[in-house]
């Protein structure tokens, strides 16, 4: 078989995001609802904000937009994190970033699942962020027990995806047919069951522990607890959730309003209680409940370098600081108004993030440019051509995620008010090691993707090379 024959990474992965959206509708209803919203809203804005839609137009965003998703799941052994790994290169997806979420009270630790090159992303920007349930954190040396013990009985995989991730590997890539397959039998590992795999009793010892842990444990697979559109205005979609029956979490993750977006703002809604069957130890099931799938919203902004996201990191830390207290319903307004206050010491204009070196950028070739090929200095800079306006810049969008933010989005949607602490160090190197692969750096990416736009822009120009 040749590899023209092959359907591409690419379009593996925009398949299986779509009939991703389409089983996730059926299984939760309100989040169809909620992808109406967003539609809305983001129609709203373009019409109302010329400069923004011609900006997402030069970028190539404004096709993108409306497919927008990420979703999340959560596995609990190293063999499923890393047959999970196989699975999304089939896809193109690669592991980029380390999460550590113990900090922030969720006993795991993450990782997102992603195309690295922006031509790819342009395709599909579908992405996955997935962790691993830290065993090492369950306090109670019996609880563990009986959750390794339940983690090592189950296959989340089926026999035939295992069997077409191997095919893969082996030729190459899949054809149309085995494609689709690949797609069909892919989905039932993020499938809802709504049949426990444990008894009411050893259920509720894990949700005592951590209602995540009993979430990860308890049931036959990783089911996928939520999907996310994208908006162009995180604050509009909030207000108007209320109206549409759907009930938001009451704090915005991530930084505030800002004319000019940064890294990433997340909001949903609260997660459903579904009806679930335990299966008790004599064969006899007992009806109850769980509370773990739910809607996500986000809005991008602008990526940013190391110095950026320091200061960031800094800003966000004085607001925590000040607050004394994890933001909720109780404290949001408060929590709010720190944040715009601290955050007043962050620039709010693309020119000044770019002259600072706060956020990454991609460059592009103006007509004037073009049109002034011929005539150019050889020995030209960056910041002269676009002085000259021969080169524009447009912000590169983040594509990644923010630990505090999911920690939060967690949190909220497990219904959990208990902060719990874990002193356990960050375990990188763990995670690696379980994964069968070492994480991309994020940032290098970011860097790669900016300085491949520069050096286009110097291609077109007919200029051998360009300065930063």
């Amino acid at each position: 078989m040749t590899a023209q024959q092959f359907v591409s990474p690419n379009e593996i992965r925009s398949r299986f995001s779509h009939a991703m959206s389409d089983m996730y509708q059926k299984e939760v209803p309100l989040y169809g609802d909620l992808l109406e919203l967003v539609a809305e809203t983001n129609r709203q804005v373009l019409r109302e904000d010329a400069a923004l839609a011609h900006q997402l137009q030069i970028t190539g965003e404004i096709e993108r937009l409306a497919m927008e998703r990420h979703g999340a799941i959560r596995v609990g052994t190293a063999d499923e994190l890393a047959t999970l790994r196989r699975l999304f290169n089939v896809m193109g997806m690669s592991p980029v970033g380390y999460y550590d979420l113990a900090v922030a009270g969720v006993p795991v630790h993450s990782t997102a699942f992603r195309a690295v090159h922006e031509d790819a992303l342009q395709i599909s920007p579908f992405r996955v962020f997935t962790s691993l349930l830290r065993l090492e954190l369950i306090e109670n040396p019996g609880l563990r027990q009986l959750a390794q013990q339940l983690l090592a009985r189950r296959r989340i995989f089926t026999e035939r995806v295992l069997e077409l991730i191997v095919l893969q590997e082996v030729q190459g890539g899949l054809d149309d047919s085995q494609a689709s397959e690949f797609i069909e039998q892919a989905l039932e590992t993020f499938r809802w069951h709504n049949r426990a795999t444990v008894s009411a009793a050893e259920y509720q010892q894990l949700h005592d522990q951590h209602r995540l842990i009993a979430d990860v444990v308890a049931f036959k697979g990783p089911h996928i607890n939520h999907l996310t559109p994208r908006t162009l205005n995180i604050d509009l979609v909030q207000q108007a959730m209320p109206g549409r029956g759907i009930t938001p979490k009451a704090v915005i993750e991530g930084p505030p309003p800002r004319r000019r977006p940064i890294l990433l703002r997340q909001t949903s809604f609260k997660a459903l209680e579904e009806s679930v069957a335990f299966v008790e130890h004599d064969g006899s099931s007992v009806d109850g409940h769980h509370t773990a799938r739910f809607g996500e919203i986000e809005q991008r902004g602008v990526a940013l370098t190391p110095k950026g996201r320091a200061l960031y990191d800094r800003l966000l830390q004085a607001t925590n600081d000040a607050l004394q207290a994890p933001p909720s319903e109780k404290n949001a307004e408060r929590y709010n108004q720190l944040l715009a206050e601290n955050f007043q010491a962050f620039p709010d204009d693309y020119a000044t993030l770019r002259e600072q070196q706060l956020a990454w950028f991609r460059y592009f070739p103006t007509e004037c440019g073009l049109a002034a090929k011929d005539s150019l200095d050889k020995h030209t800079t960056l910041e002269q051509l676009i002085a000259q306006e021969h080169i524009r810049f447009q912000p590169l969008v983040y594509e990644d995620f923010l630990p505090v933010s999911a920690a939060g989005i967690f949190q909220s949607n497990l219904g959990d008010n208990r902060h719990a602490q874990y002193n356990a160090a960050s375990s990188r190197a763990a995670f690696e090691q379980a994964l069968g692969a070492e994480v991309i750096d994020e940032l290098a990416l970011y860097q790669q993707t900016q300085q491949r736009s520069i050096n286009a822009c110097a291609q077109a120009l007919g200029l051998n090379a360009l300065a930063v």
